[in-house]
């Protein structure tokens, strides 16, 4: 009895009917080595337990096929959307773990008057000018979140077109901090949204340079 008989095929399934003449090759295949096998050795092998494993070899690949077919038309995750959790670098084997920057030393930009600059930053928002020597200590800023994000071109989230950068500094108390502002002379327009990730406030420097104050929201 032909192997081929006891599966039910298709006639829509275009995979089926392939698989069934491999199965009609693989039946001749056998009967070719059984017969092979009895006139050199003259041994009765039987051909049904030789074709099961014929047909197990085959069908695993056959399942293999199917799976790498499923899985190349599974849909992109799409934009938005929460991806899965990063393996933490605890976890990741010393030659493959990558080495990362640990946080911003230093923020540079040119000015036209750098000395009278630095000293409006440290009277107006207690930014300690950069030491003299080695063996003072530089300015300490508090551990907290830190926004690194480049914007286009195009952007008016600066303010004035022509500047190409904004620092935005973090703050306990953005009252405290506005009143104090303003009570130099200095002028500051406080958003009066109230966002998910908290307040801000806008103000520049002598020269025209835009800053951020953020007094970050209490988990």
């Amino acid at each position: 009895m032909a192997v081929a008989s006891s599966f039910r095929v298709s006639d829509n399934s275009i995979m089926h009917l392939w698989y069934l003449s491999e199965l009609r090759w693989l039946d001749l295949m056998a009967s070719d080595f059984l017969h092979a096998r009895r006139e050199k050795e003259r041994m009765s092998v039987p051909r049904r337990q030789l074709l099961r494993n014929l047909s197990f070899a085959f069908g695993s690949c056959f399942a293999l096929l199917q799976n790498e077919s499923a899985n190349a038309q599974k849909p992109v995750q799409q934009a938005g959307s929460v991806p899965s959790a990063a393996p933490s670098d605890e976890n990741e084997p010393a030659g493959t773990r990558m080495e990362k920057v640990a946080g911003i030393g230093g923020l540079f930009f040119r000015a036209h008057d750098p000395q009278m600059l630095g000293r409006w930053y440290q009277t107006h928002l207690g930014i300690s000018l950069v030491p003299t020597n080695y063996q003072e200590s530089p300015w300490q800023q508090e551990a907290g979140p830190t926004a690194f994000c480049p914007f286009p071109e195009t952007s008016n989230y600066f303010g004035d077109a022509h500047k190409v950068w904004m620092v935005n500094f973090r703050v306990r108390d953005l009252d405290k901090m506005v009143a104090q502002l303003r009570a130099a002379g200095i002028e500051v327009k406080i958003d009066p949204k109230l966002y998910p990730n908290g307040r801000f406030a806008r103000l520049i420097d002598p020269e025209g340079n835009p800053i951020e104050l953020w007094q970050p929201a209490k988990p």
